[in-house]
């Protein structure tokens, strides 16, 4: 029973990261948050499918792995973005 709740609470969270994300946002900032936070919710739906199974974690590591790289591209994408536009709002980027 403990399972189906914690699972219920990450798909929760999942969903709330998706509403974030697909929403309307003026900064990038914002965007690369809801996307951290959808990262956070799939590492800990696939630690408790791991942990459900009885299965070893090295998964979880290659996935971390993967996330913290995925954060420190968006991290330097928003520095670059400040430092050639002044800001991180998506109407000043122009994508031509």
């Amino acid at each position: 029973m403990m399972f189906l709740n914690m699972m219920l609470v990450v798909l929760i969270m999942f969903m709330f990261g998706n509403m974030i994300f697909i929403s309307q946002h003026k900064h990038l900032l914002i965007v690369l948050l809801s996307l951290e936070f959808i990262v956070l919710s799939v590492f800990m739906m696939m630690m408790l499918m791991l942990n459900f199974i009885e299965n070893d974690m090295y998964m979880l590591m290659v996935f971390l792995l993967f996330s913290v790289c995925e954060g420190a591209l968006g991290l330097s994408i928003l520095v670059s973005m400040i430092r050639t536009h002044g800001n991180d709002y998506f109407q000043s980027f122009n994508l031509l």
